[in-house]
């Protein structure tokens, strides 16, 4: 049987009304796609805690988790992701990319010309069909 990974991915907005997107560096799964930065919620962590704590690691930056934006269960070749993106503020700092290979504010519509890791499709679409 295969592994289900969850998965927490944040979804930042600037005041400008961008997201904030992330480039899977090409010693990643899945590399040089684009994602929401995020990652593994760790055992016995609840998904709130797991996405501040991924983004301080990531990006160097404290945020705020709101809501639960979308939920995503996506088949890989070898283990299943449940993606959790979560609504998120940044508090203090600004996002440094440090694990991937770069990032990028974006406007919603134009969201869908970057090439996304297959699990992160969906939440884009959504963002866009919510502007």
């Amino acid at each position: 049987m295969k592994q289900t990974k969850k998965v927490v991915a944040a979804i930042i907005e600037n005041n400008n009304k961008e997201v904030l997107c992330a480039l899977r560096s090409p010693s990643m799964s899945h590399p040089n796609m684009w994602e929401f930065p995020g990652g593994k919620v760790k055992e016995n962590e609840d998904i709130f805690t797991a996405v501040v704590r991924e983004i301080k690691e990531e990006l160097y930056c404290t945020i705020e988790a709101g809501e639960v934006f979308l939920v995503n269960n996506h088949k890989y070749e070898n283990f299943y992701v449940e993606l959790i993106a979560i609504k998120c503020n940044i508090v203090e700092g600004v996002p440094i990319a440090r694990v991937h290979e770069k990032i990028n504010w974006l406007l919603r519509e134009n969201l869908a010309c970057l090439h996304w890791s297959p699990a992160d499709v969906p939440v884009m679409e959504q963002l866009i069909k919510g502007m």
